[in-house]
């Protein structure tokens, strides 16, 4: 699975898109630094969907974070910051 994130650096939401759209459950994760998950997402995702928003990251300390998404046996991971 390949991810895009439309931007690195987010402040209250995150927008990110994977290729291969198809119908499944994707699971999105957020952790910290020391690896503690910060925040989670789960969503079904439809057979023509390639762009998901996750809001209501406002409350996360600004920091580094590790976006960890995955799709069935299919995972990917990316660094992501959140600024003020």
């Amino acid at each position: 699975m390949l991810l895009k994130i439309r931007s690195s650096v987010f402040i209250d939401r995150l927008t990110f898109e994977v290729d291969d759209p198809q119908k499944c459950l994707l699971k999105a994760v957020l952790k910290d630094d020391k690896g503690s998950v910060c925040s989670a997402l789960e969503t079904e995702a439809q057979n023509d969907q390639q762009v998901f928003n996750w809001n209501g990251l406002n409350d996360l300390p600004y920091g580094v974070y590790t976006l960890e998404v995955s799709r069935g046996a299919d995972e990917t991971k990316m660094r992501i910051v959140k600024r003020v």
